[in-house]
Protein backbone atom coordinates (compact mmCIF):
# COMPACT_ATOMS: atom_id res chain seq x y z
CA UNK A 1 0.00 0.00 0.00
CA UNK A 2 1.53 3.54 -0.91
CA UNK A 3 1.19 4.95 2.28
CA UNK A 4 1.67 8.75 0.93
CA UNK A 5 -1.32 8.35 -1.86
CA UNK A 6 -3.75 11.00 -0.60
CA UNK A 7 -7.40 10.36 -0.23
CA UNK A 8 -10.34 13.08 -0.03
CA UNK A 9 -13.57 11.71 0.49
CA UNK A 10 -16.82 13.06 -0.34
CA UNK A 11 -20.13 12.53 1.32
CA UNK A 12 -23.17 13.49 3.50
CA UNK A 13 -25.27 10.84 4.42
CA UNK A 14 -24.83 7.82 6.89
CA UNK A 15 -25.20 5.44 3.44
CA UNK A 16 -21.27 7.12 2.78
CA UNK A 17 -19.93 6.77 6.56
CA UNK A 18 -19.24 2.93 5.82
CA UNK A 19 -17.42 3.78 2.62
CA UNK A 20 -15.36 6.46 4.71
CA UNK A 21 -14.84 3.82 7.85
CA UNK A 22 -14.11 1.14 5.23
CA UNK A 23 -10.58 3.13 3.74
CA UNK A 24 -9.67 4.65 7.34
CA UNK A 25 -9.59 0.39 8.60
CA UNK A 26 -7.44 -0.43 5.38
CA UNK A 27 -5.17 2.27 6.55
CA UNK A 28 -5.10 4.83 3.37
CA UNK A 29 -4.40 8.24 4.06
CA UNK A 30 -7.81 9.76 4.08
CA UNK A 31 -6.00 13.57 3.91
CA UNK A 32 -9.40 15.33 4.32
CA UNK A 33 -13.58 14.78 4.27
CA UNK A 34 -15.67 17.27 1.98
CA UNK A 35 -19.61 17.31 3.49
CA UNK A 36 -22.86 19.26 3.63
CA UNK A 37 -22.94 21.88 6.07
CA UNK A 38 -24.52 21.74 9.19
CA UNK A 39 -28.12 21.93 9.08
CA UNK A 40 -31.34 22.01 11.24
CA UNK A 41 -32.76 18.45 12.27
CA UNK A 42 -35.37 16.56 13.72
CA UNK A 43 -38.21 17.99 15.15
CA UNK A 44 -36.18 20.33 17.71
CA UNK A 45 -34.78 21.72 14.49
CA UNK A 46 -31.23 21.56 16.65
CA UNK A 47 -28.19 22.05 14.39
CA UNK A 48 -26.29 19.03 13.58
CA UNK A 49 -23.79 17.77 11.90
CA UNK A 50 -23.88 14.95 9.02
CA UNK A 51 -22.93 11.46 9.96
CA UNK A 52 -19.94 12.17 7.83
CA UNK A 53 -18.71 14.86 9.04
CA UNK A 54 -19.37 12.94 12.77
CA UNK A 55 -17.13 10.09 11.24
CA UNK A 56 -14.45 12.35 10.23
CA UNK A 57 -14.28 14.37 13.45
CA UNK A 58 -14.11 11.15 15.42
CA UNK A 59 -11.13 9.89 13.17
CA UNK A 60 -9.02 13.53 13.52
CA UNK A 61 -9.92 14.35 9.80
CA UNK A 62 -10.11 17.82 8.48
CA UNK A 63 -13.46 18.84 7.42
CA UNK A 64 -14.87 20.89 4.50
CA UNK A 65 -17.91 22.01 4.22
CA UNK A 66 -18.15 24.72 1.62
CA UNK A 67 -21.91 25.95 0.90
CA UNK A 68 -21.08 26.43 -2.71
CA UNK A 69 -18.57 24.00 -4.23
CA UNK A 70 -16.99 26.58 -6.76
CA UNK A 71 -16.29 28.69 -4.36
CA UNK A 72 -12.98 30.29 -4.91
CA UNK A 73 -12.08 29.78 -1.02
CA UNK A 74 -13.29 26.29 -0.63
CA UNK A 75 -11.38 25.28 -4.13
CA UNK A 76 -8.10 26.89 -2.35
CA UNK A 77 -8.03 24.83 0.68
CA UNK A 78 -9.06 21.65 -1.21
CA UNK A 79 -6.05 22.45 -3.29
CA UNK A 80 -3.62 22.12 0.00
CA UNK A 81 -5.12 19.11 1.24
CA UNK A 82 -3.23 17.98 -2.44
CA UNK A 83 -5.12 14.68 -3.35
CA UNK A 84 -3.81 12.20 -5.37
CA UNK A 85 -7.69 10.82 -5.87
CA UNK A 86 -10.82 12.04 -4.26
CA UNK A 87 -14.06 9.42 -3.35
CA UNK A 88 -17.40 10.72 -3.68
CA UNK A 89 -20.59 8.69 -2.33
CA UNK A 90 -23.88 10.36 -2.14
CA UNK A 91 -22.81 13.84 -1.95
CA UNK A 92 -23.64 16.76 -4.79
CA UNK A 93 -22.98 17.06 -8.07
CA UNK A 94 -19.41 17.79 -8.54
CA UNK A 95 -18.43 20.96 -10.78
CA UNK A 96 -15.33 20.29 -13.04
CA UNK A 97 -13.22 22.47 -11.48
CA UNK A 98 -13.02 19.81 -8.71
CA UNK A 99 -13.92 16.95 -9.91
CA UNK A 100 -11.13 16.86 -12.64
CA UNK A 101 -8.14 18.53 -9.57
CA UNK A 102 -6.89 15.11 -8.22
CA UNK A 103 -4.15 13.16 -10.90
CA UNK A 104 -5.88 10.16 -10.28
CA UNK A 105 -9.14 10.88 -10.74
CA UNK A 106 -12.50 11.61 -8.58
CA UNK A 107 -14.14 8.16 -8.24
CA UNK A 108 -18.34 8.32 -7.20
CA UNK A 109 -19.70 5.01 -5.57
CA UNK A 110 -23.72 4.65 -7.38
CA UNK A 111 -26.23 2.08 -5.90
CA UNK A 112 -27.08 0.56 -9.22
CA UNK A 113 -26.11 -1.39 -12.19
CA UNK A 114 -25.18 1.41 -14.22
CA UNK A 115 -26.28 2.60 -17.05
CA UNK A 116 -29.42 1.66 -15.70
CA UNK A 117 -31.02 4.02 -13.05
CA UNK A 118 -29.04 7.16 -13.07
CA UNK A 119 -29.92 9.44 -10.94
CA UNK A 120 -31.00 10.53 -7.48
CA UNK A 121 -32.92 7.25 -6.10
CA UNK A 122 -31.84 4.34 -7.98
CA UNK A 123 -32.67 2.26 -5.05
CA UNK A 124 -35.98 3.76 -4.19
CA UNK A 125 -36.53 3.37 -8.21
CA UNK A 126 -35.56 -0.38 -8.52
CA UNK A 127 -37.77 -1.52 -6.05
CA UNK A 128 -40.86 0.62 -7.34
CA UNK A 129 -40.44 -0.87 -10.48
CA UNK A 130 -40.24 -4.26 -9.66
CA UNK A 131 -36.91 -5.57 -10.00
CA UNK A 132 -35.47 -8.68 -9.07
CA UNK A 133 -31.63 -7.41 -9.20
CA UNK A 134 -29.92 -4.29 -8.31
CA UNK A 135 -26.20 -3.42 -7.26
CA UNK A 136 -23.19 -1.43 -6.87
CA UNK A 137 -21.21 0.78 -9.19
CA UNK A 138 -17.72 2.95 -9.13
CA UNK A 139 -16.99 4.57 -12.16
CA UNK A 140 -15.13 7.93 -12.43
CA UNK A 141 -16.54 11.38 -12.75
CA UNK A 142 -17.14 13.01 -16.08
CA UNK A 143 -19.38 16.11 -17.26
CA UNK A 144 -22.47 14.33 -17.37
CA UNK A 145 -24.43 12.87 -14.19
CA UNK A 146 -23.37 8.96 -13.69
CA UNK A 147 -21.86 8.38 -17.34
CA UNK A 148 -18.73 8.03 -16.46
CA UNK A 149 -16.15 4.87 -17.82
CA UNK A 150 -17.40 2.38 -14.98
CA UNK A 151 -14.13 0.63 -12.51
CA UNK A 152 -16.31 -2.16 -10.58
CA UNK A 153 -19.77 -3.40 -10.30
CA UNK A 154 -21.38 -5.71 -8.19
CA UNK A 155 -24.57 -7.57 -8.50
CA UNK A 156 -26.85 -8.12 -5.46
CA UNK A 157 -30.98 -9.67 -5.67
CA UNK A 158 -33.49 -7.87 -4.58
CA UNK A 159 -35.83 -9.81 -2.28
CA UNK A 160 -39.69 -9.96 -3.23
CA UNK A 161 -40.15 -8.38 0.05
CA UNK A 162 -37.49 -6.10 0.64
CA UNK A 163 -38.37 -2.75 1.34
CA UNK A 164 -35.72 0.39 0.24
CA UNK A 165 -34.20 0.94 3.66
CA UNK A 166 -33.35 -2.69 3.83
CA UNK A 167 -31.73 -2.58 0.37
CA UNK A 168 -30.13 0.57 1.33
CA UNK A 169 -28.80 -0.95 4.78
CA UNK A 170 -27.09 -4.12 1.86
CA UNK A 171 -25.99 -1.80 -0.55
CA UNK A 172 -24.12 0.42 1.95
CA UNK A 173 -22.26 -2.49 3.70
CA UNK A 174 -21.54 -4.10 -0.26
CA UNK A 175 -20.28 -0.58 -1.59
CA UNK A 176 -18.05 -0.26 1.00
CA UNK A 177 -15.95 -2.68 -0.12
CA UNK A 178 -16.56 -2.10 -3.82
CA UNK A 179 -14.85 1.52 -2.70
CA UNK A 180 -12.05 -0.41 -1.24
CA UNK A 181 -11.19 -2.62 -3.84
CA UNK A 182 -11.69 0.08 -6.40
CA UNK A 183 -9.04 2.65 -4.81
CA UNK A 184 -6.58 -0.58 -4.50
CA UNK A 185 -6.45 -1.45 -7.81
CA UNK A 186 -6.39 2.67 -9.16
CA UNK A 187 -3.53 2.96 -6.52
CA UNK A 188 -1.64 -0.14 -8.02
CA UNK A 189 -2.22 0.86 -11.54
CA UNK A 190 -4.50 -2.03 -11.98
CA UNK A 191 -7.88 -0.42 -13.51
CA UNK A 192 -9.50 -1.04 -16.92
CA UNK A 193 -12.33 0.44 -17.27
CA UNK A 194 -15.79 0.20 -19.46
CA UNK A 195 -17.37 3.10 -21.32
CA UNK A 196 -21.43 2.98 -20.59
CA UNK A 197 -21.86 3.22 -23.96
CA UNK A 198 -20.40 0.02 -24.69
CA UNK A 199 -23.29 -1.28 -22.61
CA UNK A 200 -26.24 -0.01 -23.74
CA UNK A 201 -27.76 -2.11 -26.16
CA UNK A 202 -30.45 -1.01 -28.76
CA UNK A 203 -34.02 -1.28 -27.98
CA UNK A 204 -33.37 -1.41 -24.22
CA UNK A 205 -34.71 1.24 -22.43
CA UNK A 206 -32.26 2.81 -20.29
CA UNK A 207 -34.33 3.78 -16.63
CA UNK A 208 -34.22 6.67 -14.71
CA UNK A 209 -33.82 7.21 -11.07
CA UNK A 210 -34.82 11.05 -10.31
CA UNK A 211 -35.27 12.72 -7.07
CA UNK A 212 -38.66 11.79 -5.10
CA UNK A 213 -40.66 14.74 -4.21
CA UNK A 214 -43.44 14.41 -2.04
CA UNK A 215 -46.42 14.51 -4.27
CA UNK A 216 -44.63 11.51 -6.27
CA UNK A 217 -44.90 9.83 -3.15
CA UNK A 218 -49.15 9.39 -3.14
CA UNK A 219 -50.24 6.39 -4.07
CA UNK A 220 -52.41 5.68 -6.50
CA UNK A 221 -55.22 3.24 -5.61
CA UNK A 222 -56.56 2.58 -8.89
CA UNK A 223 -53.15 0.58 -10.35
CA UNK A 224 -52.89 -3.23 -9.43
CA UNK A 225 -52.18 -4.38 -6.21
CA UNK A 226 -48.46 -5.40 -7.34
CA UNK A 227 -47.68 -2.04 -8.30
CA UNK A 228 -48.70 -0.59 -4.95
CA UNK A 229 -46.54 -2.98 -2.97
CA UNK A 230 -44.28 -2.05 -4.93
CA UNK A 231 -44.60 1.66 -4.61
CA UNK A 232 -44.68 0.94 -0.90
CA UNK A 233 -41.81 -1.17 -0.26
CA UNK A 234 -39.59 1.46 -2.52
CA UNK A 235 -40.91 4.44 -0.30
CA UNK A 236 -40.38 2.68 2.99
CA UNK A 237 -39.16 4.08 5.18
CA UNK A 238 -38.46 7.59 3.48
CA UNK A 239 -39.73 9.39 2.20
CA UNK A 240 -42.87 7.16 2.54
CA UNK A 241 -45.48 6.29 0.37
CA UNK A 242 -49.00 7.73 1.60
CA UNK A 243 -52.52 8.71 0.97
CA UNK A 244 -55.27 10.73 1.73
CA UNK A 245 -58.84 10.09 2.69
CA UNK A 246 -62.11 13.07 3.75
CA UNK A 247 -65.64 12.72 5.28
CA UNK A 248 -68.73 14.81 4.56
CA UNK A 249 -67.51 17.24 7.40
CA UNK A 250 -64.34 18.09 6.35
CA UNK A 251 -61.92 15.53 8.45
CA UNK A 252 -58.83 14.61 6.75
CA UNK A 253 -56.95 11.26 7.58
CA UNK A 254 -53.34 11.01 6.18
CA UNK A 255 -51.94 8.40 6.33
CA UNK A 256 -48.56 6.92 5.37
CA UNK A 257 -47.85 3.66 4.58
CA UNK A 258 -44.37 1.70 5.55
CA UNK A 259 -45.11 -2.13 5.95
CA UNK A 260 -48.03 -3.88 4.11
CA UNK A 261 -48.99 -7.49 2.64
CA UNK A 262 -51.09 -7.62 -0.83
CA UNK A 263 -53.93 -9.86 -1.49
CA UNK A 264 -55.02 -10.74 -4.96
CA UNK A 265 -58.23 -11.39 -6.16
CA UNK A 266 -57.01 -14.95 -7.86
CA UNK A 267 -53.80 -15.30 -4.84
CA UNK A 268 -54.25 -18.59 -3.46
CA UNK A 269 -54.94 -17.42 -0.29
CA UNK A 270 -58.20 -15.18 -1.28
CA UNK A 271 -59.48 -18.25 -3.01
CA UNK A 272 -59.36 -20.10 0.44
CA UNK A 273 -60.91 -17.61 1.84
CA UNK A 274 -63.50 -16.87 -0.89
CA UNK A 275 -66.55 -18.57 -1.61
CA UNK A 276 -67.43 -19.41 -5.31
CA UNK A 277 -69.66 -22.53 -4.71
CA UNK A 278 -71.12 -24.57 -2.24
CA UNK A 279 -67.91 -26.57 -1.18
CA UNK A 280 -66.15 -23.02 -0.35
CA UNK A 281 -69.19 -22.02 1.53
CA UNK A 282 -68.98 -25.12 3.33
CA UNK A 283 -65.60 -25.07 4.00
CA UNK A 284 -65.55 -21.68 5.08
CA UNK A 285 -68.12 -22.45 7.69
CA UNK A 286 -66.30 -25.09 9.06
CA UNK A 287 -62.84 -22.81 9.43
CA UNK A 288 -64.51 -20.00 9.74
CA UNK A 289 -68.27 -19.96 11.38
CA UNK A 290 -68.23 -16.48 11.55
CA UNK A 291 -67.48 -14.84 8.29
CA UNK A 292 -69.96 -13.89 6.23
CA UNK A 293 -70.57 -14.62 2.75
CA UNK A 294 -70.06 -11.17 1.83
CA UNK A 295 -67.07 -11.27 3.21
CA UNK A 296 -65.47 -14.39 1.44
CA UNK A 297 -67.00 -13.47 -2.18
CA UNK A 298 -65.86 -10.13 -2.63
CA UNK A 299 -62.41 -11.91 -1.92
CA UNK A 300 -63.36 -13.85 -5.66
CA UNK A 301 -65.67 -10.97 -6.78
CA UNK A 302 -64.58 -7.59 -5.44
CA UNK A 303 -67.46 -4.24 -5.08
CA UNK A 304 -65.07 -2.04 -3.44
CA UNK A 305 -64.05 0.89 -5.26
CA UNK A 306 -59.74 1.43 -5.46
CA UNK A 307 -59.12 3.29 -2.31
CA UNK A 308 -61.95 1.97 -0.08
CA UNK A 309 -60.87 1.51 3.32
CA UNK A 310 -62.19 -1.76 4.65
CA UNK A 311 -61.92 -3.07 8.82
CA UNK A 312 -62.41 -4.88 11.36
CA UNK A 313 -61.08 -2.17 14.27
CA UNK A 314 -59.37 -4.68 15.71
CA UNK A 315 -56.16 -5.80 13.90
CA UNK A 316 -57.08 -6.25 10.14
CA UNK A 317 -57.15 -2.55 8.12
CA UNK A 318 -57.54 -3.09 3.99
CA UNK A 319 -57.57 -0.52 1.14
CA UNK A 320 -58.92 -1.66 -2.22
CA UNK A 321 -57.25 -1.56 -4.83
CA UNK A 322 -58.31 -2.63 -8.85
CA UNK A 323 -57.29 -6.58 -8.45
CA UNK A 324 -57.47 -7.17 -4.64
CA UNK A 325 -56.55 -5.74 -1.46
CA UNK A 326 -53.39 -3.76 0.30
CA UNK A 327 -53.13 -4.98 4.14
CA UNK A 328 -51.72 -2.33 5.85
CA UNK A 329 -49.16 -3.46 9.04
CA UNK A 330 -47.58 -0.23 9.83
CA UNK A 331 -48.63 3.18 9.21
CA UNK A 332 -48.49 6.79 10.50
CA UNK A 333 -51.11 9.11 10.92
CA UNK A 334 -50.75 12.67 10.12
CA UNK A 335 -48.96 14.33 13.75
CA UNK A 336 -48.94 11.23 15.24
CA UNK A 337 -46.10 8.47 15.58
CA UNK A 338 -45.29 5.72 12.94
CA UNK A 339 -47.16 2.45 14.73
CA UNK A 340 -48.52 -0.95 14.16
CA UNK A 341 -52.12 -1.09 12.72
CA UNK A 342 -53.59 -2.70 15.77
CA UNK A 343 -52.31 0.28 18.00
CA UNK A 344 -53.66 3.04 15.05
CA UNK A 345 -56.83 1.10 15.27
CA UNK A 346 -57.71 1.35 18.50
CA UNK A 347 -57.69 5.20 18.50
CA UNK A 348 -59.81 5.39 15.72
CA UNK A 349 -63.41 5.36 14.18
CA UNK A 350 -65.81 5.81 11.93
CA UNK A 351 -63.38 4.71 8.88
CA UNK A 352 -65.63 3.81 6.37
CA UNK A 353 -67.40 6.95 6.34
CA UNK A 354 -63.81 8.55 4.30
CA UNK A 355 -63.60 8.58 1.36
CA UNK A 356 -60.67 8.62 -0.77
CA UNK A 357 -59.06 12.08 -2.07
CA UNK A 358 -57.96 11.90 -5.97
CA UNK A 359 -55.09 13.81 -7.15
CA UNK A 360 -55.43 16.77 -7.60
CA UNK A 361 -57.67 17.92 -5.15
Amino acid sequence: MNKDFRIVFMGTPSFAVQSLLSLIKAGYQVAGVVTAPDKPSGRGRKILPSPVKQCALENGIPVLQPEKLKDPGFIRELKKLNPDLQVVVAFRMLPEVVWELPPSGTINLHASLLPQYRGAAPINWAIINGEKITGITTFFIRHDIDTGNIILQEKLDISPDETAGELHDRLMMSGASLVEETVGKIILGNVTTIDQRDLIEERIELKKAPKIFTEDCRIKWNEKVDQIYNFIRGLSPFPGAWSEWQKEDGDILFLKIFTAQKETIDSPRSKLRGIIDPLYKFLIALANPAASYGECARRIHPIHSPGTIITDYKTQLEIAATDGYITILNLQQAGKKRMDVAEFLRGIKDLEDYALVPPGD
